[in-house]
């Protein structure tokens, strides 16, 4: 068992749209458990537009690091890992807005960050241990965000197509995947890369359990 630690081991998954990045994580949780981890998922964190009308809302741009709340969000961060709960907000993506519902998310050993954009900022990389990139093919990402934001997110396959050729492409190439480079770990082929994975879980649960030797677990 992994026991509690003073400072949490933070976990950063980050990758391009549609490249694997919930199966990588999903992965990591299992191999240190469910129990000893703390999910902060970045999309939860996209900016509060409720004031704006639905139409002035499907007109900003969501795939931009401004299209996210990064002061809550570091906010947040550094209170899982200082031991305190945080009530992280849920995101609408079919209204484009915060829901009035927050999740409680308590404190654990491992923290989990994960999002598009969770390398592109310095003081968020500074909040981590581990960094890991999921890289996938181009055609390969934006099939599966077509199949997921139409049989999840309520969008037609025209919207998703003109969203990704304006924004979701373009942002990708400018920050998205430069973003790479500040890895420590890069999936190559997405996630679903069963040999990758079983490298990265591997050194994960290594480095976890060489974190509570070292503090005294």
């Amino acid at each position: 068992m992994i026991g509690f630690v003073s400072r949490a081991f933070v976990i950063g998954i980050a990758g391009g749209t549609g490249s694997g990045k919930t199966t990588v994580t999903e992965a990591v949780i299992n191999a240190v458990g469910p129990q000893h981890v703390a999910l902060l998922p970045m999309d939860n964190y996209y900016q509060d537009n409720a004031s704006l009308p639905f139409e002035e809302r499907l007109k900003l741009s969501y795939d931009h690091p401004d299209a996210f709340d990064l002061a809550l969000y570091l906010q947040h961060i550094q209170q899982i890992v200082s031991g305190r709960a945080v009530s992280i907000p849920v995101y609408s993506f079919k209204e484009y807005t915060r829901s009035r519902e927050t999740i409680l998310v308590k404190p654990a050993p491992v923290v989990v960050l994960e999002g598009i954009m969770l390398l592109v900022d310095a003081t968020l990389r500074a909040q981590m241990n581990l960094k890991v990139f999921v890289d996938a093919d181009a055609d390969v990402r934006f099939i599966r965000r077509l199949q997921r934001d139409i049989a999840e997110r309520g969008r037609t396959a025209e919207s998703v197509i003109e969203q990704y050729l304006e924004q979701v492409r373009p942002m990708h190439l400018s920050f998205v995947e430069p973003s790479k480079r500040y890895a420590d770990v890069i999936i190559p082929h997405g996630g679903h890369n069963q040999e990758a994975l079983a490298m990265l879980t591997a050194r994960v649960r290594s480095l976890v359990r060489d974190r509570k030797v070292g503090q005294g677990g």
